[in-house]
C-alpha cells in the first residue's frame, strides 16, 4: 500500500537565561533565578505538547529533522532540565533516527559532567561562542570567559565524545587588529572544529555598545581594516580546509548546518519559548517576549487550549499568513544568502510561475552589475554580490 511521504520539520527551542548580557547582545536573554527557570521549561514543555497535537504523533505526524537549543545561553540550565525537554519532545513528536540535535554553549557553563548528559539525552552537535582568543578583546565585549576557560570547556568536549561542534568568531571588534584577528583565526583552524561561524560585529540599538557607540567610547576599526578582516577570514579559512556555504557559515564537508540551512530554504519549522518564530505552512508566528505572558499562557492548563489552530493563533504576538508574493521573496532573499545560490527549476515547481517572467528582469541588471552570477538552472551570488549582500537581496522585493 503506498503512504504519503510525512514531511520534514526543524524545531527551536529558546532558553532566555544568561549568566551575564555581553555588550554587543540584542538576543531575548536575562538572568533567571532558579524558580523563573522551572516555571519557564515546564510552559516551554506545556507549549511543546500543545503544538504536538497537530504537527507530532497525534497530528499529521511531521518527522522532526533538526532541532535546535539556542538563547541566552542554554548550557546555564542543568542538565536535568534539558532531559526533560527533549523528553517531551520524545513523547509528542516523531523524531528522525538520524536527527541534527544541536545546542549552544558558552565556556564557564558546561563541563565534562554536562557535555556527557547532553549525548545520553540525544544532542549530537555542540555550537560554542568563543568570539576571540584574546582576555582583552573578550572582557571589552563583556564576555564572561578568558581563552584558557574556553579550551578546558573544548577539551572537555571532545573528551566527552563529541565530534561535530561549530566555533564562532567575531571580527571588527573594538580595539582589535588585523594581526590579533588573525592569530584568533589560526588558533581556531588549529583546533580543527568542523564548523566555523564568522561575524563581523554590528552596534544593535538598545546595547551597551549602542550607548559607548553614540558617546565616542568605541575605538572599532575603520571600514578598510573590517573588509581585510573580511575577506581573510574567507581566503584562510577556504585554505584550510572549510568551504563557505552561507554568507557567514563555513563547514568542513559534510558538516553544514542542517538546521540554519532549513531556515534558508524555508523549511517548516517550530520555534518553542519566549520570543521565537515558526514558519509552518507559509504560516509565520512568533511568540511573545513578555516572560510574565509567556508563563502565565503555557504554567497551567486552562480554557484558552484548544483542539484548533485557529483559537491558539491569537495568542502569538504576531501571525502572519505570506501571501504567493512573500513566498517568492524569501525564497530568493534566504536562498541566495547560501553559496549555492537557488534553483529556478525549484522556484517554479513550488510556485507554479515562471521564473524569468517575475525576476528575468532583475537578475539580468544584476548580472550585469557583476552582483549575481546566472547559470543555466541556478542563480548566486558572485563575491561582489555577497560583499554588498543586504542591497543586492533587496532587489528581490516585489
Amino acid at each position: 500500500m503506498h503512504t504519503k511521504t510525512k514531511q520534514s520539520l526543524g524545531v527551536y527551542i529558546h532558553i532566555p537565561f544568561c549568566i551575564k548580557k555581553c555588550n554587543y547582545c540584542d538576543f531575548l536573554s536575562f538572568q533567571g533565578k532558579q524558580t523563573e527557570q522551572e516555571n519557564y521549561v515546564s510552559a516551554l514543555i506545556r507549549e511543546i505538547v500543545t503544538w504536538g497535537q497537530f504537527y507530532g504523533k497525534k497530528g499529521r505526524d511531521y518527522k522532526v529533522a533538526t532541532i535546535y537549543f539556542g538563547g541566552g545561553t542554554p548550557s546555564v540550565l542543568e542538565s536535568v532540565y534539558i532531559q526533560k525537554i527533549f523528553s517531551a519532545l520524545e513523547n509528542n513528536y516523531t523524531i528522525k533516527p538520524d536527527a541534527e540535535i544541536t545546542i549552544e554553549c558558552n565556556p564557564k557553563t558546561a563541563d565534562y559532567n554536562k557535555f556527557c548528559s547532553y549525548l545520553k539525552t540525544g544532542i549530537n552537535r555542540l555550537s560554542i561562542g568563543l568570539q576571540s582568543i584574546h582576555n582583552n578583546e573578550l572582557k571589552q565585549i563583556g564576555r564572561i570567559h578568558t581563552w584558557e576557560d574556553f579550551l578546558k570547556t573544548y577539551q572537555a568536549a571532545k573528551s566527552a565524545g563529541f565530534s561535530n561542534i561549530n566555533l564562532d568568531i567575531m571580527s571588527a571588534l573594538p580595539d582589535q587588529t588585523y594581526d590579533s584577528y588573525h592569530k584568533t583565526l589560526e588558533q581556531v583552524v588549529h583546533l580543527r572544529p568542523t564548523h566555523i561561524s564568522s561575524y563581523s560585529l554590528i552596534i544593535e540599538e538598545e546595547t551597551p555598545f549602542s550607548d559607548m557607540y553614540r558617546q565616542g567610547l568605541l575605538h572599532l576599526p575603520d571600514e578598510d581594516l573590517e573588509r581585510q578582516m573580511y575577506y581573510d577570514t574567507n581566503k584562510f579559512l577556504e585554505q584550510n580546509g572549510y568551504h563557505r556555504y552561507e554568507i557567514s557559515n563555513y563547514a568542513k564537508t559534510g558538516y553544514e548546518s542542517k538546521h540554519n540551512s532549513s531556515y534558508w530554504k524555508r523549511k517548516n519549522y517550530l520555534g518553542f519559548g519566549l520570543g521565537a518564530s515558526s514558519l509552518v505552512d507559509n504560516i509565520r508566528f512568533q511568540n511573545v517576549d513578555n516572560f510574565a505572558q509567556y508563563i502565565e499562557r503555557y504554567f497551567q492548563k486552562n480554557e484558552k487550549d484548544s483542539n484548533n489552530i485557529e483559537e491558539i493563533l491569537p495568542y502569538y504576538k504576531e501571525v502572519q499568513i505570506l501571501s504567493g508574493k512573500e513566498q517568492m521573496e524569501e525564497f530568493m532573499f534566504l536562498g541566495l544568502r547560501m553559496t549555492e545560490g537557488i534553483s529556478k527549476e525549484r522556484f517554479e515547481r513550488i510556485f507554479e510561475r515562471n521564473f524569468e517572467e517575475i525576476y528575468g528582469k532583475v537578475c539580468s541588471r544584476l548580472a550585469n552589475r557583476g552582483l549575481i552570477f546566472c547559470e543555466g538552472d541556478k542563480v548566486r551570488l558572485t563575491n561582489r554580490g555577497i560583499d554588498v549582500s543586504n542591497q543586492v537581496l533587496a532587489e528581490f522585493l516585489l
